[in-house]
């Protein structure tokens, strides 16, 4: 499990990006694979979850998920949803202590958020469509309906995919242009293939400073590239593997 010093220094809230180490699954999903949209085997996956809850500090079933479709949908959560029953949605906030929420990537962006004074938790999947329509912005939007104020919020980005390891296509880049001229920035063609390379987590990173927050943290650590450590979508597609496992970010108010 990954800590981001700023939220790991505050009263009263547990976090953790964590790992694929340290969990039941083999294979292709070793070891920690919180993936229930997965091929895993269910009951391992289940474990993995348990364990995950109980390390930031909750009881077993009491992690919240969403259903992740890319959206730019935030909601709020009060308890846990049966699996069948989660709502489409890409970020959660809640003021409940007890209730973790848990993100699940394997390459895009997983995002915690906290208000240390309002006592507020968020976390959000930002994949770079979900980033590009305004998932982060969301979140934090939802976060203030609960009363929270985005300038005593904190947010930390844990581990993505890199520009180094994110080549796209000209098409990808076209739609972030079309959004706004700027996003160039976000863009290198350096390399042997002269493709495009996205930097999704700097990326993310200044759409949460843009939207004036207390402060953000960039972990700056590639799943893509770490495979000793991190699923990866992208890594697994390129090797034509059959499926991936994918890891879990998770905030708790103790």
């Amino acid at each position: 499990m990954i800590e981001a010093a700023a939220l790991g220094s505050l009263k009263g809230i547990s976090h953790g990006f964590f790992t694929r180490e340290g969990g039941v699954s083999s294979g292709l999903y070793a070891s920690l694979n919180c993936g229930l949209g997965s091929k895993d085997q269910p009951e391992n996956v289940r474990e993995n979850r348990g364990r995950v809850t109980e390390r930031v500090g909750a009881e077993r079933g009491q992690l919240a998920a969403t259903f992740q479709a890319h959206t730019p949908l935030a909601v709020v959560a009060h308890e846990p949803w049966e699996r069948p029953h989660a709502p489409k949605a890409d970020a959660m906030v809640t003021r409940q202590p007890g209730l973790a929420l848990g993100i699940l990537t394997a390459d895009c962006a997983p995002v915690l958020f906290a208000d240390p004074e309002a006592k507020i938790v968020g976390a959000a999947h930002a994949g770079w469509r979900g980033a590009l329509t305004g998932i982060l912005e969301a979140t934090i939007d939802q976060m203030e309906a609960l009363g929270a104020m985005r300038d005593n919020i904190l947010a930390a980005i844990g581990p993505t995919i890199s520009q180094q390891a994110y080549e796209v296509g000209p098409e990808f880049k076209a739609e972030f242009l079309q959004a706004d001229d700027r996003n160039a920035d976000y863009f290198t063609d350096d390399g042997p293939s002269k493709r495009p390379h996205f930097d999704l987590p700097r990326y993310s990173e200044d759409r949460l400073r843009a939207a004036g927050l207390a402060n953000v943290e960039n972990l700056c650590v590639c799943t893509c590239i770490e495979e000793s450590r991190f699923f990866s979508y992208r890594r697994a597609t390129r090797r034509a593997e059959s499926d991936y496992g994918r890891q879990i970010s998770a905030i708790l108010l103790t």
